[in-house]
């Protein structure tokens, strides 16, 4: 989202000199409807992964261990790929 064409657009302007950009906290989902409706913080760590009511067991393992994986990746180094072959997947490659 950083890399988005709005983003390109305000650096481009250079709007940037009269805005300050912050990290945001955390990203949140509303289940369910009505009086009933929750809300949830999404995952974003291996411990959040545990402990959120937004996925099964099965999911959080899958979960935590994909965030330990993604914590770790460095793309200099192939022994963090994992058996993942070194492809460009990022969107400047389209």
């Amino acid at each position: 989202m950083a890399n988005g064409e709005l983003t390109n657009i305000l650096v481009s302007t250079d709007v940037t000199r009269y805005l300050e950009f912050k990290q945001i906290a955390g990203s949140y989902v509303q289940q369910g409807n009505g009086p009933r409706a929750t809300v949830a913080k999404v995952p974003s760590t291996a411990t959040e992964a545990l402990s959120s009511p937004l996925m099964g067991l099965f999911e959080k393992r899958r979960a935590k261990r994909f965030l330990e994986w993604v914590g770790t990746f460095d793309e200099k180094n192939p022994s963090t790929y994992n058996g993942w072959p070194n492809r460009n997947c990022g969107m400047d490659s389209h």
